[in-house]
């Protein structure tokens, strides 16, 4: 399968992109590669080969879930170049605009 310039201009116009002649010779060269690639990994025998959800074998790794004391207010806040009471003091970094 193939593609042409006439149907990379009709893809264009359904998604109502505008592009120039050079782009446009350009992506069907680059789309009729990526079809010829694809016919490559047609020919590949998958015959027992079974399929899978996801390429890599994974286990989740969960951990024990273990109460802790957590860091007293003060130790959390020592090294904070601002702090107000309990809390870190940063720049306000949202804005309402109006």
């Amino acid at each position: 399968m193939s593609v042409t310039r006439k149907d990379i201009e009709y893809i264009a116009e359904l998604a109502k992109l505008k592009f120039n002649d050079q782009d446009l010779d350009s992506f069907t060269d680059d789309l009729n590669e990526i079809l010829n690639y694809i016919e490559k990994l047609n020919e590949i025998n998958t015959d027992n080969i079974e399929p899978l959800s996801h390429p890599i074998e994974g286990l989740n790794s969960f951990r024990e879930d273990i109460v802790k004391p957590s860091l007293l207010i003060q130790d959390a806040l020592k090294n904070a170049p601002e702090k107000d009471e309990a809390f870190f003091k940063v720049p306000k970094v949202i804005s309402i605009i109006k």
